[in-house]
């Protein structure tokens, strides 16, 4: 008889958590042999987050999108079920008339306010690799004014890029980021160690998860009499 490990979720409070996402239900496709089979969503969702990256960018919630190549779903969620997964970070799938099936959530698993929202972790974790890989010809360059000058300027110029295109909330460039690189934080000590410090602060824009609307109805008002 084989053992299974079964392998433990993060903690809603570790940094792993952050990088977590779980959906629900299963989905049944079409098999190779052209027997419909039962498989988890994993695959499908990977699709969904590539299109949504695609069409809109990866700042985009990767939810309210449809599902291909699905032949059922097993288990249909109600708003009641979906409410009690959804406060536990579960990324639901649900049918809905006219629609068909849609991704209906983009958590993380996370607890914190930071990272609780898939596209924001996302978000941060393009934005890093991004300036990361764009900025290694500073590499063995003088440590200098110069040398933050340049940096500031192009992290600027990246960031504004995607401020204009709709991954950061503000009104101006200056409410949805700022680039400190100067020598404030690159000091006689970290100059010496040889490291170059540029610190980023950004404001990333958070999915609309719920919208309420408040309907007010207007009572007919009489015409004054003449």
């Amino acid at each position: 008889m084989e053992t299974f490990r079964t392998a433990k979720l993060a903690s809603p409070d570790t940094d792993d958590a952050a990088f977590t996402a779980l959906y629900y239900p299963w989905l049944e496709v079409p098999g190779v042999d052209g027997i419909p089979r039962t498989v988890p969503p994993c695959g499908h969702m990977a699709g969904v987050w590539a299109r949504t990256d695609a069409e809109r960018g990866v700042f985009k919630a990767p939810a309210n999108q449809n599902v291909r190549g699905v032949l059922s779903i097993p288990t249909l969620l109600t708003d009641a079920r979906q409410g009690v997964l959804n406060d536990k970070g579960v990324n639901c799938l649900r049918v809905f008339p006219d629609r068909g099936l849609l991704v209906w959530g983009a958590r993380t698993l996370s607890g914190s306010r930071d990272w609780k929202y898939l596209n924001v972790r996302r978000l941060v974790s393009f934005l890093a690799d991004s300036i990361h890989q764009s900025t290694t010809w500073a590499v063995f360059e003088p440590n200098d004014d110069r040398l933050w000058a340049t940096l500031r300027h192009s992290v600027i110029s990246f960031l504004t890029d995607q401020w204009r295109q709709g991954a950061l909330q503000g009104r101006t460039p200056d409410e949805a980021f700022y680039v400190i690189c100067d020598d404030t934080n690159n000091t006689g000590p970290t100059i010496d160690k040889g490291e170059v410090h540029c610190d980023i602060g950004i404001a990333p824009v958070r999915p609309a998860e719920f919208v309420y609307f408040t309907i007010t109805q207007i009572a007919g008002q009489s015409t004054p009499a003449n």
